[in-house]
């Protein structure tokens, strides 16, 4: 006879107890964070019943199983509520991988040794911004690795979104209408470099030369079709997460380049995509201009942390499936993940904000988020931003960054409107028209592609 030593609600009382105070303290059994400071199997941090899908369901559902329609409500309260309704009720499905016990796996390997390295250092300043101990930018790494608070798992997302020095992707976008049909097709690049909390270089954690008030650079630029070709937008991030970035656009059709206001952030950039710049990473507006930070839930969790990068296909182009055509979504696969923090947030800087509040769903493990929900004013469920991260690593076949390392970033992502069922989803190229390429830590992208000038030279040719 097995006895076991924790019931299988000994974990939900632990979480529903750290909620109702407001507070993170990520690990069960133990902290999590020393394990993964000292490279231990996280598991050592959960009970039986977090270890895996298949212990927490009882045998119910199980890693290499597919959820859908037909099983999804054993698993409901692991996904997010657009989650649930689309795999429930528009024919997506998900595959279940194995929990990752090896942490490495799930970040970038300088961006985790910066963390590791970092770790304690951080602090917030008089007017909320993330310093150092000696009043300084951050550093490098999650300032806040054992988060706390709702702002602390928001400054590890902001600081550094793709948690890469420098990155360039070359992207393909489709945008699906309700009936399934693919309403546009585009191909664009987006380019964003840290010039404070760099990681790749051992000692100096900022850009010289005039930079000391900025946190990043980041454009983005349409390459086909040909009535966007030339379209490009730069934004400009203070280090001050008080303060709107200077948002500046290039439109071929005028021959010319124009400062954009803060609340473009909440518009399409072109028509038919369903993101909006406030909607990158999570975390695409500065973190000061949101407020009202709260953890709201604490739980178990089923999401994407790796797996899906097809460098064995053609283009590296994710397989698609549901929707009435078969179009709509991509093959994500998901691992069960011990323990997310789900965050809310109402943007308080954004007077005419059609964005009531935000829900993201926060991997402890690595302080990443594993997907987001946005509301409406009237308090509707508006969007979801589903982002696929992970190593872009398949059996032999890998992409290696400028330091020799196996990438980790982003791969894919789908933001799905569903008040007008309309899915944008888009993943990273090989390549696309134009002949650009990703590239991750190759060297610095802000004369070519990270000022006005750049933007207008990209936009004229």
């Amino acid at each position: 006879m097995h006895i076991r030593k924790y019931d299988a609600g000994y974990s939900r009382r632990q979480f529903m107890e750290r909620t109702a105070k407001g507070i993170a303290a990520a690990g069960v059994l133990q902290p999590l964070w020393p394990l993964i400071a000292n490279a231990q199997d996280t598991a050592k941090a959960y009970p039986e019943e977090l270890r895996s899908l298949d212990a927490y369901t009882k045998g119910k559902v199980k890693e290499g199983d597919i959820v859908d329609a037909s099983n999804v409500d054993l698993v409901k309260d692991l996904l997010d509520p657009i989650s649930y309704k689309q795999i429930k009720e528009m024919g997506r499905r998900i595959k279940v991988a194995p929990t990752t016990r090896d942490v490495t796996k799930l970040y970038n390997t300088k961006y985790l040794e910066a963390t590791v390295r970092n770790a304690g250092k951080a602090k917030f300043d008089a007017s909320g911004n993330v310093v150092t101990e000696d009043g300084k930018r951050w550093i490098g790494g999650n300032p806040f690795p054992n988060a706390k608070t709702g702002v602390e798992v928001y400054a590890n997302l902001t600081l550094s979104w793709g948690r890469n020095d420098q990155a360039f992707y070359a992207v393909r976008d489709w945008d699906i209408t309700p009936s399934g049909n693919v309403a546009y097709q585009y191909d664009f690049c987006w380019a964003e470099e840290n010039v404070s909390g760099r990681v790749n270089d051992t000692g100096k954690p900022y850009v010289d030369g005039g930079f000391e008030d900025m946190l990043r650079f980041q454009s983005v630029f349409f390459t086909s079709p040909n009535d966007v070709k030339g379209t490009s937008f730069l934004s400009n991030w203070f280090y001050d997460q008080t303060k709107f970035p200077d948002l500046f656009g290039y439109l071929p059709a005028f021959k010319r380049e124009r400062r954009f206001p803060t609340n473009q952030r909440f518009e399409p950039l072109v028509p038919g995509i369903t993101l909006f710049l406030s909607d990158a990473w999570h975390a695409g507006d500065p973190m000061l201009t949101w407020g009202n930070y709260k953890i709201v839930e604490t739980k178990p969790h089923l999401g994407v942390t790796g797996g899906n990068w097809h460098g064995d296909q053609p283009n590296w182009e994710p397989p698609v499936h549901g929707g009435p055509k078969g179009l709509t979504f991509y093959e994500y696969q998901v691992e069960f993940i011990p323990e997310v923090l789900v965050i809310e947030s109402e943007p308080t800087g954004y007077p005419r904000a059609p964005v009531g509040k935000r829900r993201t769903y926060v991997d402890v493990r690595n302080m990443m988020s594993v997907g987001c929900n946005t509301y409406d004013r009237r308090g509707e469920l508006w969007k979801t931003v589903d982002a696929a991260f992970g190593r872009f690593e398949r059996g032999d076949l890998s992409v290696k960054d400028g330091n020799g390392e196996v990438v980790w970033s982003v791969q894919s992502v789908m933001c799905h409107d569903i008040q007008a069922n309309r899915m944008s989803r888009f993943y990273l190229a090989q390549e696309i028209p134009g002949g650009y390429k990703c590239e991750w830590n190759q060297g610095s992208l802000y004369e070519r592609y990270l000022t006005i000038q750049a933007i207008r030279r990209l936009g004229s040719t």
